[in-house]
């Protein structure tokens, strides 16, 4: 039985509760890797601050010394300073614009890598329970929606707080009473700023949830199954007014976000923005019998240095916002580098060889879910030699799928413990398992690629000659060859360009091109039509000459032929033997082969003799139905 697919959720959290500063450390260690190209831009940063800092004072000498006592040549001198401050700090600033991109891009690179690498060893279980819009959300919306804060915040948050410093220090130095009436506010403003990002970052984590749901919506109604179930369902219409519900949610979600906090955050730039008028003011306030206490100079100075902190001083304060509403941000791809790996490869994991390909289930033991018992599997004792092969049958949800993907460890068992040549497959190199084990699903997947691309997938490196050797093995050469592309035609969004039993072929010749000793066949032909099993059916006898196969059995007479057969029910092997063995036993197998080959209507047959059920009468009535001798 597969696991019941269900939409995985984090813990739910308060948007509002405090970041512990273990999150800060770890966002801050995200650029301890170009710590160096960071001290660089640091130096640009202060570099610019100083001399954006000192035009002012150039200005100042200009008012109260060059052109009140007509010296031309300081004024010329202060004035190529002043044009030479303008241009170093716009070279240093595209120098700190280039390599805090590049520093930010290489932050983001390094978290969609570390991210889809962690899924990558995500159990089955994981990606059974989680929707794969959910999963392409964290790694393209969450991640893309840090792009701003990654690339350009740091820098922002260094460059802006050096140049309010280096601005405070300048007009400490021009007039500290002038400077004490500029930054009254300056509490009430940071006090302002860190509720609109309390604010932001409750919006962000709701918006960001929406549009996960959003995508999700449209990866699951506009793939190719979804269109098809969609149509024949009759579910277009009600489709388009969900998804036009889901996005003006998010619609709204998004102009939530940008207004919250706007008009507070304007008035902010507004008294900021009258704070020159405030300065002229108390200035005239001051004078002294007509005097004022300070230069005409140096008042126009100070303004000028004013207004030059009021844009770095805003900035902050924006800064502070984005970094706010960026840490929900941080806090949904966290959640996903923290999930724990429930398959992992050991630290000493062994590396084989060569396989041979034994196969050994010892008191094997598992569930999905202990408060579950379907799909339970309970002391399962099976050994299957190298080269043999084991079918398993059973009523649907009796444990055949679940027993069959320990072997490759898509799933860890509870108790006992799955061998492959002896070795606990738990203990085997991940790279050792998967070129040691095949496997054949009837749910075939293939990638929008060519066919080529598709095969090689299992052999990158194959040649065209074992590309055509393997799909003549698999009776899917001749077909491919008579495609205008031939082995380059595209195969489709999940290969729909073909039929069924054509995918299932391409897939048997890729799993020839890996050439696993272990095959497992997960009932292969469970969906096809008679003539189009058999030709598949003949590509899997093919493919399994000479390697150990567990056949999941749908159609009994698929499997009478293997080594040994076991009937599984509620998790358990009740019966264990060869076809005859099994057959003449009467017991579970025959009465599933009874069922599957009902014996002719005897009514039908002018005979009123009641329906034979012993093994002998069960042979016959087999051979009638599948043609063939048992």
């Amino acid at each position: 039985m597969r696991p019941e697919t269900i939409n995985w959720t984090p813990p739910a959290r308060d948007p509002d509760e405090p970041r512990p500063p273990a999150q800060l450390r770890r966002i801050l260690g995200l650029f301890r890797p170009y710590r160096g190209r960071l001290a660089v831009v640091g130096l640009l940063v202060g570099a610019s601050a100083v001399v954006s800092v000192t035009t002012p004072f150039l200005l100042r000498a200009v008012l109260d010394v060059a052109i009140p006592q007509g010296r031309t040549g300081l004024l010329s001198l202060l004035a190529l300073g002043m044009i030479a401050a303008a241009v170093v700090n716009s070279v240093f600033n595209v120098l700190q614009t280039l390599i805090s991109t590049t520093v930010g891009q290489r932050v983001m690179h390094d978290l969609r890598t570390g991210v889809y690498a962690h899924l990558q060893r995500m159990s089955l279980a994981f990606f059974t329970r989680t929707r794969t819009g959910e999963v392409q959300s964290r790694i393209a919306n969450d991640i893309g929606g840090m792009q701003s804060t990654v690339t350009s915040t740091a820098t922002s948050l260094v460059s802006n707080l050096t140049s309010v410093v280096a601005t405070v220090v300048a007009m400490l130095a021009l007039d500290w009473r002038l400077t004490v009436v500029s930054l009254l506010l300056l509490p009430a403003f940071v006090w302002i700023s860190r509720r609109v990002g309390r604010e932001r970052r409750k919006i962000t984590t709701e918006r960001q949830k929406q549009l996960a749901r959003l995508s999700s919506a449209v990866q699951e109604s506009l793939s190719v199954s979804g269109i098809l179930l969609g149509r024949t369902m009759g579910r277009s219409d009600s489709l388009s007014r969900e998804f036009t519900e889901q996005s003006d949610e998010l619609a709204e979600l998004e102009v939530r976000s940008s207004m919250a906090g706007r008009w507070r955050m304007n008035v902010i730039q507004i008294v900021m923005a009258a704070m020159p008028a405030v300065i002229y003011w108390a200035a005239g306030l001051t004078a002294g019998g007509g005097a004022p206490i300070v230069s005409v100079g140096t008042l126009v100075a100070f303004v000028t240095l004013q207004q030059a902190l009021f844009r770095p001083a805003v900035q902050l304060l924006s800064t502070g916002v984005d970094v706010q509403t960026s840490l929900a941000l941080f806090q949904r791809i966290f959640e996903y580098l923290d999930l724990p790996v429930e398959i992992a490869e050991p630290a000493d994991a062994v590396h084989l060889p060569a396989v041979r390909g034994e196969v050994r289930f010892e008191r094997v033991d598992f569930g999905y879910d202990p408060q579950r018992p379907a799909g339970t599997l309970a002391g399962i004792d099976l050994d299957v030699p190298a080269g043999t092969s084991l079918a398993l049958v059973g009523e649907t949800g009796s444990g055949k799928t679940s027993l069959s993907y320990l072997v490759p460890r898509l799933y860890d068992v509870t108790g006992g413990r799955v061998t492959i040549d002896g070795v606990d497959v738990r203990e085997l190199a991940f790279d050792t398992l998967a070129s040691a084990v095949g496997v054949v699903s009837q749910e075939t997947y293939l990638f929008h690629a060519s066919v080529a691309e598709n095969l090689r997938f299992a052999k990158p490196d194959a040649t065209d000659a074992e590309l055509v050797e393997a799909a003549r093995a698999a009776q899917i050469h001749d077909h491919i060859a008579g495609l205008p592309d031939g082995y380059d035609t595209l195969v489709g969004e999940r290969g729909y360009r073909f039929s069924g039993g054509e995918k299932q072929r391409l897939a048997i010749a890729r799993t020839i091109l890996r050439n696993p000793p272990v095959l497992i066949l997960d009932e292969a032909t469970s969906a096809l039509d008679n003539q189009t099993e058999l030709a598949v059916q003949q590509a899997i006898d093919a493919l399994a000459v000479g390697r150990t196969t567990i056949t999941i059995a749908h159609r009994l007479s698929t499997v009478r032929q293997a080594d040994q057969i076991a009937v599984l029910d509620a998790g358990r092997v009740v019966e264990l033997g060869a076809h005859q063995e099994l057959l003449e036993l009467g017991g579970r197998y025959a009465a599933l082969l009874r069922r599957e080959a009902p014996l002719p209507d005897p009514v039908a047959a002018g005979s009123a003799s009641p329906v034979p059920t012993s093994p002998d009468s069960v042979a016959a009535g087999a051979q009638a139905a599948f043609g063939m001798s048992l």
